[in-house]
């Protein structure tokens, strides 16, 4: 199994305190976060990408680019670029230049993004946002593999011909498919013969479950390899402490301070006490066996090799957060990988590949 940090650069007032750092603050802690996961031994870190409060992750090639500079190892992710929102020509040539920059360490999680407010910014509407997700992929993944790509379009400006610089590093970059509860995102993923990558981080596992046996039926309807399929999952939280009694404790002002901000929000809590939070989400709060069987868990209903960690403290102290990280990985990490597979491919740059198939003009 496989191990990433991510984050997507929320800038909300501290759960606990009530402070909100400043922007040049929360975007140094990111790149803090990001050095820690590589020290740590962590196999990715990645960034998501929203464009409305409260979040400052609108430009994930820049931070990631950042990242890169300062990492030797580790493998960038996006989590996740909001394809229906983006140019997929414009979205291509930032990660292809990010791509070279960071040595083939880049992998893209695409999803159709959330959010009224971003909707509106970009004037997407709920009723075509499915069609542009699936168009700007279409033209993007045809762009990463042709030298010149011709393209009616209905999004964007059609293509004849056109070329697209730079050519790319990896063939192709991998690119998973983000989803929550959508079938648009599962269809497209088993489609293209694309891993999955679950949110897996509002509700109770039983949604996300469902979804991932939706998505491994279309991917063997589409006629791929079972053994081929790889698939991630989030996790709503994670604190990891020598007891569970220990766990609870120092994560119960967390997860009063976050359910508060929620209900500022509007939002109605899925979990209304940690104890509930700890029982039935995908939250790792407790010793390291109980995350170890926790994690089993989940794998039984998901099959999934990657596991996505919070890489921000999130109302964690510092040092408490990195302790945790620390325990993470001297005993819950090594017996997961010995446990759980790592994905059906090499988890490095990818320089050669298969013939694309599945291509079709949008």
């Amino acid at each position: 199994m496989k191990f990433l940090a991510i984050t997507l650069i929320v800038h909300a007032p501290h759960p606990v305190t009530g402070v909100r750092k400043t922007t040049a603050e929360r975007f140094r802690e990111v790149l803090d976060n990001a050095l820690l996961a590589e020290e740590l031994g962590l196999d990715g870190f990645a960034v998501g990408e929203r464009h409305e409060r409260p979040f400052i992750s609108s430009s994930p090639p820049v931070v990631l680019s950042h990242i890169a500079a300062l990492t030797k190892r580790i493998r960038l992710f996006t989590a996740v670029t909001t394809l229906s929102l983006l140019d997929p020509v414009r979205a291509y040539e930032d990660y292809a230049t990010l791509d070279h920059l960071s040595g083939g360490r880049l992998e893209l999680i695409i999803g159709k993004g959330n959010g009224t407010a971003q909707r509106e910014l970009f004037d997407v509407s709920p009723e075509d946002q499915w069609e542009r997700n699936a168009e700007s992929y279409q033209v993007f993944r045809r762009i990463w593999r042709q030298d010149k790509v011709t393209a009616g379009t209905r999004f964007r400006p059609p293509l004849t011909d056109a070329e697209v610089w730079p050519r790319p590093l990896q063939q192709p970059v991998r690119v998973w498919h983000g989803s929550a509860t959508s079938k648009e995102s599962v269809e497209l993923a088993a489609r293209y013969g694309d891993p999955l990558f679950s949110a897996n981080v509002t509700n109770s596992i039983e949604p996300y479950a469902e979804l991932i046996r939706h998505y491994r039926e279309r991917w063997e309807h589409h006629g791929h390899d079972p053994a081929a399929i790889a698939v991630g999952a989030g996790t709503a939280g994670m604190y990891v402490a020598s007891t569970s009694q220990e766990a609870i404790a120092a994560y119960r002002p967390v997860f009063e301070g976050n359910l508060a901000f929620q209900k500022q929000l509007g939002l109605e809590p899925v979990f209304p006490t940690v104890e509930d939070f700890v029982e039935r989400s995908s939250a790792l709060i407790g010793s390291p066996q109980q995350i170890i069987d926790k994690v089993h868990r989940y794998h039984e209903q998901f099959g999934h090799t990657v596991l996505h960690l919070q890489a921000d403290a999130g109302g964690l102290t510092e040092s408490r957060h990195r302790d945790s990280l620390e325990l993470f990985q001297s005993e819950v990490a090594p017996v997961l990988r010995r446990d759980i597979p790592d994905p059906p491919f090499a988890w490095g740059p990818v320089l050669a590949g298969p013939p694309a198939t599945g291509e079709s003009a949008p």
